[in-house]
């Protein structure tokens, strides 16, 4: 088989082919992109998240040092001290789990602590924390949302948001569209239930910020809920890193604010933060929660000393700042596409899907990783490279970085 020729869409369902059919025409695709070198997925690093890593490479076998271009932990917060240690010490003290689901008997003091700091970090009454950011999310959706309700949903909204919908009725607007939202809100006005627009704070694949003080003022003219998941924003935007509503000035006026903990804070989970009403029924009714072990006493503990540090040390966002501010005006510079792109996330647009590729095997080679995004994560039109970068990204990692980009940049006549 041809990868060349095919996508990961022609896969998602076969025609007259049971499920281990499909897995083997799957198998035969997949081999021929590491034959052509074009499969740059699960990268094993022996390191960990950090601004140059060691990679194992999948084709040669050797060890790369790699400048890493693909990762959420904006802050490093993985590997601070202070997070390693408070990791170390909730593990000593609680040991390896839970040992429980949180309703029953999974509960810890530590846990209640990690909730009120989320809960004031956002500016809400109360807070429920999760073992995954997608759990959090599709969990609290689905347990809202039913036949008589509606989801109003940004058109890239991340794929949690709309797997928790997919029990409701579902509007779609365009991106950041105002307009466009406006108009769905004029069309079910009065017609359901529960009205809630779900929107990122920061979206993934293209690093710009919602409308939220737009998108508040239009909720409550028509009579909508608004919640936002601020897994990119949490720590990196708003004059304190409080994210998306601290960015707009406009705290305590979402109703609800999602997130994970798995991005600039650097461990893993999600949470809700609401009025102290909600966050009790999603106590009851959200699967997710109800239905698997508490959060680990380590990621517990460093989550805590996370933000924490985010709190405390203020320069770690802005070198970030420095970092993305640095990064964007050179790639412009180059004459690269980079979206709408506001934050750490850089999208090298090139449209298609088979120079993206081959652009990421050229980047690979040259000890630079980046993601690349193809159809049918995205339109064929915005087939791109997906970067991202820490703050600490030294200004030798982020040239190196440049150097590479403009050379396959005009290999393959993208600059």
């Amino acid at each position: 088989m041809d990868s060349r020729n095919h996508s990961l869409a022609d896969f998602n369902k076969v025609e007259d082919a049971d499920i281990m059919q499909r897995a083997r025409l799957f198998k035969e695709f997949s081999d021929d992109l590491v034959e052509k070198r074009h499969a740059q997925y699960r990268r094993v690093s022996l390191d960990g998240s950090a601004p140059v890593m060691k990679v194992k490479d999948q084709y040669t076998g050797e060890v790369r040092e790699m400048v890493y271009l693909a990762s959420n932990d904006y802050l490093n917060l993985t590997k601070h001290p202070r997070t390693i240690a408070a990791g170390k010490a909730a593990l000593e003290k609680y040991g390896s789990g839970a040992g429980s689901v949180p309703l029953l008997g999974g509960t810890l003091d530590l846990h209640i602590e990690l909730e009120q700091k989320v809960a004031k970090f956002k500016g809400c009454e109360s807070a429920i924390i999760y073992t995954s950011g997608f759990g959090s999310n599709c969990g609290t959706l689905l347990s809202m949302l039913g036949e008589n309700d509606i989801a109003i949903l940004d058109m890239l909204v991340h794929a949690s948001i709309i797997d928790g919908c997919k029990n409701t009725n579902q509007k779609f607007f365009r991106h950041n569209d105002m307009s466009s939202l406006e108009h769905v809100l004029s069309k079910v006005k009065d017609k359901y239930r529960t009205k809630l627009i779900v929107v990122d704070g920061v979206y993934s694949m293209d690093g710009d910020i919602a409308q939220l003080d737009r998108i508040v003022e239009l909720a409550r003219a028509y009579g909508a809920y608004v919640m936002v998941d601020e897994a990119h924003a949490s720590g990196v935007i708003g004059e304190t890193g409080r994210g998306t509503p601290q960015h707009f000035n406009i705290e305590g006026k979402v109703d609800i604010v999602a997130g994970t903990f798995s991005k600039a804070l650097g461990a893993v989970g999600g949470f809700i933060a609401a009025k102290g009403e909600l966050v009790e029924l999603l106590h009851f009714y959200s699967r997710p929660y109800m239905f698997s072990t508490a959060m680990t006493p380590q990621s517990a503990g460093s989550l805590i000393a996370a933000m924490e540090v985010i709190e405390d040390e203020p320069q770690l966002r802005e070198d970030l700042w420095r970092n993305i501010t640095y990064f964007r005006e050179n790639l412009l510079n180059l004459g690269f596409n980079l979206g709408n792109s506001q934050t750490a996330i850089f999208p090298i647009i090139i449209g298609d899907d088979l120079k993206v590729k081959e652009i990421s095997r050229r980047l690979h080679e040259m000890d630079i990783y980046v993601n690349p995004v193809v159809y049918p994560a995205v339109p064929k039109k915005l087939a791109r490279i997906r970067m991202s970068i820490m703050s600490a990204h030294t200004k030798e990692h982020l040239d190196k970085a440049l150097n590479a980009l403009e050379i396959v940049g005009k290999e393959y006549n993208i600059i």
